[in-house]
């Protein structure tokens, strides 16, 4: 096989899908919906077209933001664009990509089509959507090239990777009674309405003016009147911690009943750490506050050069989860942030001007670079295991079919059940 070692193809075989959701918002409202939705996609749709349907209407949202704020500037920034009417079908495309990703595994197991392919699949979309929806929230908040908007990346990159993290120690994906997936998604769906009604202006507002509580002396002594946006950020740091606690809260339980170390998987969260420290370290050029990175048209094939290096880490940490092998520790596509990361601070480590990145105009091709051997080797990666995984299991990945004892690809679904 191409990529999936053939004593780990095994394993496959054995996966099984396992969760738990205590979302209350999840259980008794948005899963009824849910149910009802799927009812009204024919069994010939494949479960992973309907998730790569959703990631695509979020691609067009991010197409849209391209289009009308290039530079990435915000209004704060002078842009003149998106439009207002805009922020609302990015609101709209964000709960239909959930509601997409919520179905999914229902059509899965309607069409007979569940197994570790979909899991991967998923979790593939789910990762490259995190960093496209911290790039379009920002704007919307109007936080635009700021160290609030890598503060943002940095702290949704970690819930995703503490959420892999804790699924490859348990075997279960847990969604507490505040997740990403759900709570997270339509908070981010009410900023973009908000935004497409007041305008991302409306997020610099202090929060204790917006909450007419500026005159309340014993608050504004005490509390800083900080713009709303800010104040955001602030809520996503004390989230971020409630689930570092949460998630570890669960993996100590697993490993306490399958008797392993408790302290040993806190040293699978380096990798995420040293990868963030690599991108924070790359935009230290000439100085944190100067960057040439942060303060440039490059700042958003940046982090999306960034957001594709996470998706091939914590994609291969779910297929490892998936074969039962061993967890990657390095990746590959470290190199070049390692590169960007060295040559920015040349200054610091030798004293020298950087190699590369000796003007903005250098660092800006560099960066670009950087996106697309970032692309290339995701897609390689995507594809190599997606050809993997259906060769073995004789399963489609985009179509409805399977293989039969003859090896013959065949449609799955009963004549009589095409159509329901």
């Amino acid at each position: 096989m191409g990529y999936i070692p053939s004593p780990a193809l095994a394993n496959l075989k054995n996966y099984s899908y396992k969760g738990v959701d205590k979302s209350l918002l999840s259980n008794y409202v948005l899963n009824p919906f849910w149910t009802w939705f799927v009812t009204l996609w024919p069994k010939s749709v494949a479960p992973n077209t309907i998730t790569l349907s959703g990631l695509s209407i979020v691609l067009f949202n991010f197409a849209t933001m391209v289009y009308y704020d290039p530079t990435y500037l915000a209004e704060k920034g002078g842009a003149t664009g998106p439009p207002h009417w805009v922020y609302f079908t990015w609101g709209i495309g964000l709960f239909a990509y959930q509601t997409f990703d919520a179905i999914d595994g229902k059509q899965a197991r309607r069409t007979g089509m569940a197994g570790p392919l979909g899991e991967m699949f998923d979790h593939g979309c789910d990762a490259i959507n995190t960093t496209l929806e911290v790039i379009l929230a920002a704007q919307a908040l109007n936080l635009g090239r700021s160290w609030w908007t890598v503060a943002s990346q940095i702290a949704t990159l970690a819930n995703f990777y503490l959420t892999t993290w804790e699924e490859y120690h348990t075997g279960q994906l847990y969604l507490g009674v505040f997740s990403g997936p759900v709570e997270g998604i339509l908070m981010i769906v009410v900023i973009y309405f908000l935004s497409g009604i007041y305008g991302p202006s409306f997020w610099d507002q202090g929060i204790l003016t917006v909450t007419r509580l500026e005159h309340v002396e014993v608050i504004a002594k005490h509390v800083p009147n900080i713009g709303l946006n800010e104040a955001f950020m602030v809520f996503g740091a004390l989230a971020l911690a409630f689930n570092i606690i949460t998630s570890y809260m669960n993996v100590y339980k697993a490993c306490r009943a399958s008797r392993r170390s408790v302290l040993r998987p806190l040293l699978y969260l380096l990798p995420f750490s040293a990868s963030a420290l690599l991108q924070i370290a790359w935009m230290n050029h000439p100085k944190l506050m100067n960057s040439d990175v942060l303060h440039s048209a490059v700042f958003v094939p940046f982090l999306c050069a960034w957001g594709l290096q996470f998706a091939h880490q914590v994609g291969r940490m779910i297929l490892a989860h998936v074969t039962g092998q061993a967890f990657p520790w390095w990746d590959a596509m470290w190199v070049w942030s390692i590169l960007g990361a060295v040559d920015a601070n040349l200054p610091y480590l030798i004293g020298r001007p950087p190699l590369i990145q000796h003007s903005p105009e250098n660092t800006e091709k560099l960066v670009f670079v950087y996106l697309a051997v970032s692309f290339l080797s995701y897609a390689r990666f995507v594809l190599l295991v997606i050809n993997d995984i259906t060769n073995y299991l004789g399963i489609a990945c985009l179509t409805v079919r399977k293989k039969d004892a003859r090896g013959v690809w065949r449609t799955a679904i009963p004549d009589g059940e095409k159509r329901t």
